[in-house]
């Protein structure tokens, strides 16, 4: 694509705008839904079929294949629910400037070059180049949930030329600017461009582009210019195209169909040549009263047989087959629907089954997929624990006593701590506590927001870092405003102004940030929180000792799935810092090496820190993640985190939610910056490093490597882009898919589906792909099977999946429930179908052995017609939408029984030809036992019996008792259908042969009194008890001997079913640990810079009052009273010194004497 060129206010047409995320649309439908339908093999065929029956070569009625069509067809599920979805996303309403005047528009309607207005809280329209904003310094908020999963808001600024439009239209609607920017593309993260106006050009970055899939906050109004809309828009370049998805089961069939097609063609050329001798050696003896027309000789004759046994022997594949499979999948989806184990009640979402083709492939999934944030965690952080001064606070006492913050009129009433401990060390004015909740109120970049008095709302960068301010505003020092030199606090009720002198801002490498400060008192001091294995290396020798009793706590904090900082500080001397602050702005304007020198005066002034304490956020997990993925690990389904998080966020939480364990052998991190570090490390780290000494060029598949101990794998994505080359992913691929678990973090969408389409090339296994936002989109579509949680990022990755729920705990329940049942279901419905009608089929093949090998049928024709769509179909019906082996709650305890359905052990070409071979047997004693009973038969009455009716009668009935006996398992549901269908035969078939409807319609109704004269007679039952026990012997034999000599694990499972387990109490999953807890960060690099230039603020600060009752002393504003003056409501002393370590420039470890 060349670059884009959008002048303002000029409308430009490129594409439709329509929204559109389902398959079809009126025009696509039919071709589309046709190649789809072709898929299947066997489509093709029964079209075939249906042409060849239009010649005279066809010996029985048409009904049977026109109404399992019409039925196919009526059976087809439409995508309804896209469509809806897409409608309303479409008619959504914008506010666009034309003709000089705000209209509201349709979003489908907008085009390239128009100017539209945003309000607070709206979607936005398109991607906008931001114009105008209703905010200080042209700023806007924005939520960028549906793209990148996070949902703490950003900042977006607009040029100074474009900002002085503000919200004046007529200004704006004489602005004639020219854009010329990139072509539409999915990346995320950048964009290039520039804007021409008045002869002057201006550079444009992503930092002043507003994307689709945003949402406007805390802005009351903007403009912007829409440069791409529609399918143009990165949100939607980043979505992937809609496939064709198709289960195994429905690939492996079309292998057999065409294996069936073969065999048929076989056994009507068998049976034409067979024609072909009989009409030369038998049939010229016919020729005298029956004579030839003209040209029709025996190899004619031949030739018109093969085709007419081709249409009699076609029920080996009926259409009824795939009726039946759309029923049962529909079925099941239906269950999915309605399962109220599944129904989130907080949100009121159900689960949905958005497809209903796929379910039994739910029951064969081997790897799962899964994004983070918002997936697997709550993307809710809260403080959680911490230790300040070698004391451990947060432990909870009593999980109902909830902290008393009425002291605080400022308090987050939504806070919640429960030891009692720390807001008491607080109040009794403990210095080291209140050095700690200093630091947390004074080093960051979080924005506060106070539209009415005391009503504080918190900007911050990431949701650690409000966690943060938000507890030291509960305990009393509370962030109240910050201008670009200054940070006003309120401690303990006492309003006070720091000058804030530099921030030494937050980087990947640093792993810390810095802020030095200068109190209202004059004194400088440097605030530092970091990653505790950085602050210790910059600790002074002093605080070994404290240093010691923290990483005891910290250690502590890590066995519980915490995130960490380490907080320190130290006082700085006014002559030294104004030398480095001379030196620091020296290094910041260099224009050579400028990033190493900051690096080095950084470095220098963070020594020789004293240690204040440790931080511990919770970064809430989903309720039952780890139980969840510890039920699928015991599945033998392997779990892939694929998130867009830092690694050291990602590795924490893998560890939380039981992904990652302790009792792993090692952990492998890949970080390599270049082609030759990653293979190196991947080599260097392999498990098996024999794997190497064989070529691995055209391999195909990958099978799984037998390991000894366990592995995890850690990736960041720059290396996963080196790893996916293609000289590498075969190496990467055998690395990963031996380790237990594999977390790739910083990746992008498009790298997500890269690495689902790697293990789907080589690996050949089913894949599910599960996230919540549109940068999931991608990584879902490209799965076998996708999944939306439909939570806080929106709807975008719900409306691109196949299933969605709420909670990621649900997809236990959908894959070790739902998807093993529907697969287990079909696989006993494809065999027993294959089955009943091999069987129904070959007794017409022996048959032509003694017809001549004239296409006669042995049935009926009625009952031809009426044995898939009445006589057999309820019972295959019934077994298949209601079969369950075991119940629910054993197959949540016992998830070992979901391994058979990856290893295909139900269905396959092994078990189909097994049931092929039974079929074979069966038919034999169906064709063979009828015929040697009836020959040479007479009646009670001495009248002849064995005429072709009768025999036709006494087979198909026979036939019918032998295949409704042989179900799976005899439970009340299968007894009803399977009594009832015999019933159903019977009934239908003295109907028909009966005088009333010969009289009606002799032709169709020819086989007048057969079932009243035969089925009164003892040696007919006789025979049809015979044969169904000679049939059913031999299969209940081999299941017996099976389950006693080689039972399986549903065997086993059963056989333990004596009474209904008892659900395991959902239990915390807690772990030791000896590793460092993953650090819990505030922002994104360069903020720091972003907020000492002023152009982050939203108003200057003002002054206000503090919001707490000054009663007591004045520094405080606070009065100790009745408990809190004297002792601990936990009935401890506090702060109780701890023997042999070193008191520190705070008098740490101070005790309160009485």
């Amino acid at each position: 694509h060349s670059d884009r060129n959008v002048n303002v206010n000029v409308s430009a047409f490129f594409l439709y705008f329509d929204h559109i995320t389902s398959k079809y649309n009126l025009f696509t439908f039919l071709p589309l839904n046709l190649f789809e339908q072709f898929q299947r093999i066997a489509n093709a065929y029964f079209l075939f079929l249906l042409v060849l029956q239009v010649r005279e070569t066809n010996t029985h009625t048409h009904a049977q294949h026109l109404h399992p069509t019409v039925k196919q067809i009526s059976c087809k599920h439409s995508k309804c629910n896209r469509h809806r979805s897409d409608n309303q996303v479409n008619n959504r309403k914008a506010q666009v400037l034309i003709d000089r005047k705000l209209r509201s528009e349709k979003w489908m309607d907008v085009q390239v070059g128009d100017i539209i207005k945003l309000e607070n809280n709206q979607f936005v329209t398109a991607d906008l180049l931001l114009l105008s904003s209703s905010e200080p310094l042209n700023l806007v908020y924005i939520e960028t949930a549906e793209l990148d999963g996070e949902t703490n808001l950003k900042v977006r600024q607009a040029l100074p030329v474009t900002g002085d439009l503000g919200d004046d239209i007529e200004k704006l609607a004489d602005f004639n600017g020219e854009v010329r920017c990139e072509p539409p593309n999915n990346r995320l993260d950048r964009f290039t461009g520039t804007l021409t106006f008045a002869g002057q050009k201006y550079s444009l970055d992503n930092e002043k582009i507003l994307l689709r899939g945003c949402t406007l906050r805390n802005t009351e109004w903007c403009f912007g210019l829409v440069l791409f809309g529609g399918p143009e828009t990165k949100l939607m370049q980043n979505c992937g195209k809609s496939t064709f998805k198709r289960t195994s089961i429905d690939r492996l069939m079309n292998v057999l169909v065409l294996c069936i097609f073969g065999f048929l063609a076989i056994m009507c050329t068998v049976l034409a040549i067979g024609n072909w001798f009989w009409e030369v050696r038998e049939g010229s003896q016919f020729t005298v009263f029956l004579p030839r027309q003209d040209g029709n000789d025996a190899a004619f004759s031949a030739f018109l047989t093969f085709w007419s046994y081709v249409i009699i022997l076609n029920t080996v594949v009926p259409i009824s087959l795939y009726v039946s499979v759309e029923i049962i999948r529909l079925g099941n989806s239906f269950y999915i629907d309605w399962d109220r184990k599944m129904y989130y009640a907080r949100n009121d979402t159900p689960a949905e089954a958005r497809t209903t083709t796929l379910n039994e492939e739910l029951g064969q999934i081997k790897y799962v997929f899964s994004d983070k944030t918002g997936t697997l965690t709550q993307n809710i952080m809260t403080f959680n624990k911490c230790s300040i001064n070698g004391k451990s606070y947060g432990k909870i006492q009593d999980p109902t006593g909830r902290v008393d913050f009425s002291f605080n009129p400022l308090a987050d009433p939504r806070f919640v701590f429960h030891d009692h401990a720390l807001v008491e060390a607080v109040k009794l004015e403990n210095p080291e506590v209140h050095a700690f909740f200093r630091l947390l109120a004074l080093c960051h970049t979080v924005m506060a927001e106070e539209k009415t008095e005391g009503d504080l709302f918190y900007q911050a960068q990431s949701p650690d870092e409000g966690a943060l301010v938000t507890a030291a505003r509960n305990f009393g020092f509370v962030f109240r405003s910050r201008t670009p030199d200054s940070v006003s606090i309120v401690e303990m009720g006492q309003q006070r102004s720091y000058e804030l002198l530099a921030i030494l801002d937050f980087n990947n490498i640093r792993k810390r940030m810095s802020v030095i400060v200068r109190s209202p008192e004059g004194k400088l001091s440097l605030f530092c929180k970091g990653a505790d294995t950085i602050i210790y290396e910059r600790l002074h020798q002093s605080c070994s000792k404290l240093m010691d009793v923290t990483t005891e706590h910290l250690n502590e904090f890590a066995g519980e799935g915490l995130r960490t900082l380490a907080l320190a500080y130290k006082d700085l001397d006014e002559e030294y810092f104004d030398q480095w602050k001379q030196r620091h702005h020296e290094a910041s304007t260099a224009l050579d090496d400028r990033e190493s020198k900051l690096d080095q005066l950084y470095e220098e002034i963070e020594k020789d820190l004293l240690l204040l304490g440790a931080t511990a956020i919770e970064d809430k997990l989903q309720d039952g993640v780890p139980q969840t993925i510890e039920q699928l690990s015991k599945a033998d389904i392997k779990i892939w985190v694929l998130t867009g998080d830092k690694q050291e966020t990602a590795e924490n939480i893998g560890y939380s939610c039981n992904l990652l364990r302790e009792e792993m052998n090692e952990i492998f991190i890949i970080s390599g910056n270049s082609p030759e570090d990653v293979r190196e490390e991947l080599r260097s780290e392999q498990v098996l490093r024999k794997l190497y000494q064989t070529s691995v060029k055209g391999v195909k598949a990958i099978t799984d490597e037998v390991v000894n101990g366990e592995y995890g794998l850690v990736i960041s994505g720059h290396s996963l882009a080196y790893a996916l080359e293609r000289s590498m992913e075969l190496e990467f691929l055998r690395t990963a898919c031996m380790c237990k678990s594999v977390i790739c973090c910083r990746v992008t969408p498009l790298q997500k589906a890269q690495v689902v389409e790697l293990v789907k090339k080589y690996k050949q296994v089913v894949t599910l792909a599960i996230g919540d936002g549109a940068n999931d989109v991608s990584m879902i579509k490209a799965a076998h099977i996708g999944v939306g949680i439909s939570g806080q990022e929106g709807m975008q990755a719900v409306l691109s999946s196949d299933y969605s729920f709420a909670q990621f705990r649900f997809l236990q329940r959908l894959l070790l429930v739902h998807g093993r049942w529907s697969y287990l279901r079909m696989c006993k419905f494809l065999r027993y179908f294959f089955y009943k009608n091999f069987t129904f089929t070959f007794v017409h093949f022996w048959y032509a052995f003694f017809c001549g090998f004239s296409a006669q049928t042995v049935y009926d024709e009625w009952f031809i017609t009426l044995y898939n769509l009445v006589y057999t179909a309820l019972p295959v019906l019934g077994m298949s939408l209601f079969d369950q082996d075991v119940n629910d709650a054993w197959s949540m305890q016992h998830p070992q029984l979901y391994v058979p359905g990856q290893l295909n052990l139900y269905f396959s070409k092994r078990s189909f030809f097994k049931c092929a071979l039974h079929s074979c047997y069966s038919s034999l004693v169906l064709f063979f036992l009828p015929y040697a009973a009836m020959h040479d038969t007479v009646r009670d009455d001495g009248k002849d019996v064995a005429d072709y009716q009768s025999f036709a009668l006494l087979t198909q009935t026979c036939l019918l008792f032998a295949v409704s006996i042989q179900m799976a398992y005899w439970t009340a549901v299968n007894t009803f259908f399977v009594l009832g269908s015999l019933a159903m035969y019977f009934a239908v078939t003295f109907a028909m042969y009966s005088n009333g409807m010969f009289l009606m319609l002799p032709s169709a109704f020819s086989f007048i009194g057969t079932a009243r004269n035969s089925l009164n007679q003892p040696n007919i039952w006789l025979t049809i008890l015979l044969t169904s026990t000679l049939c059913v012997l031999p299969v209940v034999t081999y299941r017996f001997l099976l389950i006693q000599l080689c039972p399986t694990i549903n065997d086993k499972v059963r056989q333990a079913k004596a009474k209904l387990p008892t659900p395991p109490r959902p239990t915390r999953i807690r772990r030791t640990s000896s590793r460092r807890s993953g650090y819990a960060f505030s922002h994104a690099q360069g903020y720091g810079d972003l907020v000492m230039s002023g152009r982050y603020l939203r108003r200057p600060a003002v002054s206000r009052s503090s919001g707490f009752a000054h009663t007591g002393r004045a520094t405080t504003g606070f009065s100790p009273m009745g408990r809190s003056a004297g002792y601990s409501p936990t009935g401890r002393p506090q702060n109780v010194k701890v023997p042999d370590v070193q008191v520190t420039s705070l008098q740490m470890y101070r005790t309160i004497t009485d």
